[in-house]
């Protein structure tokens, strides 16, 4: 297996967390193998580290790049979602390796050196020391890094990192709700203090501003429900693997116009991600 087959798949899984989109992620994987190979092979006695160390820093490059752009973006900047697949590729990701797409959101809040410390550590399990070496930095500055970022990220030092994604079964039983117009189930489900963040990109209709409370998230997600049931042909609401977890794809007439993140904690729902630039949804097929 040459170097491209054995290590596409887990770079790609590294730049798609570093830069929260698919095509900035193939551009930064594709780069860093026209590169190596004009890399001496004698160089390449350690090619993950040195391959991810590559791919790091190409990310690092076009974080940079991108914060101005994502500061002038109309409304709020949502990551890109991915397919979950069997299979490593561009079209879709595995599994492993992935933070929960409310993570991704929270990445956001860091610097590029707090983000690819916290990828790093806690999406591909390197340690300190391993890290130090791939950023070009002290292990100790690596730890005030991870600090940081979970400080920023409003997570503890002992939460655990992993999915708190919502259940197929307890998504069916919410959009059941909100289909039926049941109010009162739908608000018993919300915490109050629920906020639902929409990326339009200013392409199609998109709160500009977070939408905050229970009440007020209800209101907004029965105002979508009616507006999409009003429109020629209709919708159809499917659960896909996307992510690492099960997201929700509103289709009309065979195309995804809609992606929609859930973030459960102790039974209610926290936090709603709906992405609705088409151009982040290319690569969603229902």
């Amino acid at each position: 297996m040459n170097l491209y087959e054995q290590y596409k798949g887990l770079l790609f899984r590294l730049a798609y967390q570093l830069t929260g989109t698919a095509a900035d992620a193939e551009d930064a994987v594709h780069d860093v193998f026209v590169k190596v190979q004009t890399i001496d092979p004698q160089r390449l006695t350690e090619p993950k580290a040195y391959l991810c160390k590559m791919v790091t820093n190409r990310c690092l490059d076009q974080l940079q790049s991108a914060r101005m752009k994502r500061e002038q973006y109309i409304g709020p900047w949502l990551p890109e979602p991915v397919m979950t697949a069997a299979e490593d590729g561009y079209e879709t990701v595995e599994q492993r390796d992935l933070l929960s797409y409310a993570m991704l959101v929270l990445l956001e809040r860091l610097s590029p050196d707090e983000r690819a410390v916290f990828v790093l550590k806690e999406a591909l399990g390197f340690d300190y020391a391993a890290i130090a070496e791939l950023i070009d930095k002290s292990e100790a500055n690596c730890r005030k890094l991870m600090s940081r970022a979970r400080g920023k990220m409003g997570i503890a030092e002992e939460e655990l990192i992993g999915s708190a994604a919502v259940e197929e079964q307890w998504a069916n039983r919410f959009l059941a709700a909100l289909s039926n117009g049941e109010v009162g189930t739908v608000l018993s489900m919300l915490a109050d203090d629920a906020v639902l963040l929409t990326d339009g990109g200013g392409k199609v209709f998109a709160a500009i501003n977070p939408i905050v409370s229970g009440e007020k998230v209800a209101k907004f997600l029965f105002g979508i429900m009616s507006k999409e049931a009003g429109k020629e042909g209709g919708f159809a609401i499917e659960m896909l693997p996307m992510n690492g977890q099960t997201g929700m794809a509103i289709v009309q007439q065979g195309i995804v116009t809609n992606v929609v993140f859930a973030d459960v904690r102790d039974g209610m729902l926290q936090s709603i991600y709906i992405v609705r630039n088409p151009d982040k949804l290319a690569r969603i097929h229902a």
